[in-house]
C-alpha cells in the first residue's frame, strides 16, 4: 500500500482536515496556524498532489477511497483508545460525510463545510448539471494543464457531486458559509443536515471562508467541536 500523504502540526486532540477541491491544501496554511494551538492537525492529501504527484496520472475518483485513505491516517495517527475530530470543506466535505458512515468508531466529531451533495434536493440532477456546467465554464486557460483544479474538474467534481450521504450520521454538524445564504450550496448544507440527522451551523465567509477568513473560521471551528 503506497504511503499515505498527510502532514501533522499543532498541539491537543487530533483534528483531520479533508481540504476541498482535488485535496490539495493550498491556501491552507492560515487556517491551519489558527487551529493548531487548539487542535493536533492532520492534513490529509488524498492525491498526493501537495506531496510530489502533482502531473502524475489520476483516475476518476471514488468518494469512498477518500474516505478509506482517511481512516487509514486516522489508524495510523491515534492512539489506542484515541479519537478524533473531522473537519471536510466542499468535496472533502463529502468524504467527512462518508468518513462518518462507513468509518465512524474513533470519531468524536465531524463539521461537513458546503458540501456539494446537491442531488438530495428536490430537482437535484438538473442542479448538479448546472452546477458542473458552470464550474467546467469557468475553467481558465491555465488549468488545462495538471493543475490542483483541473485535476477537481476532470476528476473529482462528478463522480462527489453524485454522492448521497446515509441517513442517522452521529455527532454531525453540517455548515455552511454566511455569506453563502440564498446560494444553492447554503440550502444543499441546511438540506444535508436534515437528511442525516446532522445539525446545521452558520460558518465565517462564503464557500472558500477557510481561505477568506481563516481566524474566524477556526474559531468557529475550535467552539463547534470542543464548546
Amino acid at each position: 500500500m503506497p504511503e499515505l500523504p498527510y502532514d501533522v502540526t499543532g498541539t491537543g486532540p487530533v483534528l483531520l482536515l479533508l481540504p476541498g477541491g482535488a485535496g490539495h491544501p493550498m491556501g491552507l496554511d492560515p487556517l491551519i496556524g489558527h487551529l493548531a494551538p487548539h487542535f493536533t492537525v492532520v492534513t490529509y492529501d488524498p492525491l498526493g498532489l501537495a506531496h510530489g504527484r502533482l502531473g502524475e496520472p489520476v483516475a476518476d475518483q471514488r468518494v469512498e477511497d477518500w474516505s478509506d485513505g482517511a481512516s487509514r491516517v486516522l489508524a495510523e495517527v491515534l492512539g489506542e483508545g484515541e479519537e478524533a475530530y473531522v473537519l471536510g470543506t466542499s468535496a472533502g466535505g463529502i468524504a467527512a460525510l462518508d468518513l462518518s458512515a462507513r468509518h465512524p468508531a474513533r470519531l468524536r466529531g465531524v463539521v461537513a463545510h458546503e458540501p456539494p451533495c446537491v442531488t438530495l434536493l428536490p430537482d437535484g440532477e438538473r442542479l448538479r448539471a448546472e452546477l458542473i456546467g458552470q464550474l467546467e465554464s469557468g475553467r481558465p486557460a491555465t488549468a488545462d494543464g495538471p493543475t490542483p483544479f483541473s485535476v477537481f474538474l476532470d476528476h473529482v467534481l462528478r463522480p462527489f457531486t453524485a454522492y448521497r450521504p446515509a441517513t442517522g450520521l452521529p455527532r454531525l454538524t453540517v455548515a455552511a458559509g454566511t455569506d453563502s445564504r440564498g446560494q444553492l450550496l447554503y440550502e444543499t448544507a441546511e438540506f444535508a443536515a436534515r437528511h442525516t440527522g446532522g445539525t446545521f451551523a452558520e460558518f465565517p465567509g462564503g464557500h472558500l471562508g477557510t481561505v477568506e477568513q481563516p481566524a474566524a473560521f477556526a474559531d468557529r471551528v475550535r467552539r463547534t467541536l470542543l464548546g
